[in-house]
């Protein structure tokens, strides 16, 4: 054990490089902006808004918090163990073999979760956009569209992920330039700064805050998918701890600016048309037509962007189970020697998508997303105190910090969050566990043996 801790080489952990090391820092942050999306409050903006009683603000620095805490602990355990398996790998290699099926079990429902959704929403709103085109095509289309690139190779993926950054950041400037020009030339330079735009005394109230952290909370979900391409990184053990606590604070800046100002353009939460389409209707207020029909088509490529990032994350997520034999290896621990990528992961994954993109609700998929990544935080966060604290005992100076209390706070908020979900989601999501437990009874002979040593 001694020595597993002291070298966290690849080799060290038991497993032989299958990945070409060809990700970079800078690729990193951008996989991880791409499948967070700058533009990610402006399907939420208006439920947080009202959610919170017009605190979306204060919710989305709330949300940072708890994210950020988080983030630290997945950039600890990636240097502790850079392999693609991610939050699976990090619980079970830290806590407990079945504990970390169960992490991974929990994660395949939220990686499996942010293509369907991405790729629901960009049909919506193509189909939106050309009407006379049925949803299921673009459903298909799409699906198919980022598979393809991803079965390419990481390289092509990145590569993608750039020009769809390039988009969804020049649109979230345009929204706070207008945004802010449209309240200097009412209120003047001071209107700028309105400490009731991000806490009114009137009406705050905690437990409402704290829902729209929740639900604020969906514009960090995946950042932990920097993770899964430790195998595909340039020095791992540095690059994936900076990259995913850089990905959270950039995201951070976007979406504070964007609602910050939004409630300054729009202050009456109250009076939106409709709360799903909020921001849709203050760029309509600052741009008129050409800005309601931007914003649109910029929603079309960040649900593309999301649903490509998402899908070579979670194909990776299942590359990770599949090498330990927890499922199956002939399927999901198979690399493409042309590509170098789990292509038969992410054919499962294109199945699923599509399949789930014709016949799940997009509200229940919304609601089991926060379920399954918030398990998989808690898991992790966990795994910190378990690895750095207790089992490599660095406790002393600033490791009592990031070892035990910021880890731990990390784990509460996130427990705090994960109980104010939907009875519904809660309800799918523990059936979704609970199918995980039975499934690791009868892999591992009534929790006799380890997962992992089951040769499937």
């Amino acid at each position: 054990m001694a020595d597993q801790v002291a070298d966290t080489t690849l080799e060290a952990l038991g497993y032989k490089p299958e990945f070409k090391r060809v990700l970079s820092l800078r690729d990193l942050i951008l996989y991880g902006l791409v499948i967070l999306t700058p533009t990610a409050p402006y399907p939420v903006y208006g439920i947080v808004q009202q959610v919170s009683h017009g605190h979306a603000a204060l919710a989305y620095l709330v949300a940072m918090v708890a994210m950020l805490f988080t983030a630290a602990s997945y950039g600890k355990m990636a240097g502790a163990f850079p392999a693609a398996g991610s939050t699976y790998t990090y619980a079970q290699r830290s806590l407990n073999e079945h504990v970390g099926f169960l992490a991974g079990w929990a994660m395949i429902l939220d990686y499996f979760l942010i293509p369907l959704l991405s790729v629901v929403y960009a049909a919506l709103t193509a189909a939106r956009l050309l009407p006379g085109v049925p949803y299921p095509v673009w459903a298909v289309l799409f699906t198919v569209s980022i598979t393809l690139i991803n079965i390419r190779g990481i390289q092509m993926t990145a590569r993608a992920s750039r020009v769809m950054m390039v988009i969804m950041t020049f649109s979230a400037v345009l929204f706070v330039v207008l945004a802010a020009f449209r309240v200097v030339q009412g209120h003047g330079w001071g209107g700028l700064l309105v400490g009731t735009a991000i806490f009114n005394r009137g009406t705050f109230v905690l437990r409402p805050l704290m829902l729209g952290a929740g639900i604020a909370a969906l514009s960090y979900i995946g950042f932990d998918a920097v993770s899964t391409l430790a195998e595909d990184t340039q020095d791992p053990e540095r690059n994936i701890a900076i990259a995913t606590v850089a990905v959270c604070i950039i995201q951070t800046v976007f979406c504070f600016a964007t609602v910050y100002l939004a409630a300054l353009v729009w202050p009456d939460y109250n009076s939106f048309p409709e709360s799903e389409t909020a921001i849709l209707d203050i760029s309509r207020h600052l741009g008129g037509a050409w800005m309601f029909g931007w914003i649109t088509f910029v929603l079309l490529v960040a649900g593309l962007a999301s649903a490509l990032t998402g899908q070579a994350g979670a194909s990776r997520l299942l590359f990770g189970m599949g090498r330990d034999g927890v499922i199956s290896r002939a399927i999901f621990a198979y690399v493409s020697p042309r590509y170098s990528t789990p292509t038969r992961s992410i054919y499962v994954m294109a199945v699923f998508t599509l399949v789930g993109s014709l016949l799940m609700r997009f509200e229940l998929a919304v609601q089991l997303l926060n379920f399954g990544a918030f398990v998989g935080f808690i898991l992790v966060n966990l795994s910190v105190i378990r690895h750095y604290y207790f089992r490599r005992q660095l406790r002393a100076g600033l490791g009592f910090l990031t070892n035990l209390v910021f880890p731990l706070l990390g784990a509460i908020t996130c427990v705090y969050l994960w109980i104010n979900l939907s009875a519904k989601a809660k309800a799918v999501g523990f059936i979704w566990l609970g199918l995980g437990v039975i499934y690791l009874a009868v892999l591992t002979r009534g929790f006799r043996n380890a997962p992992r040593s089951l040769k499937i």
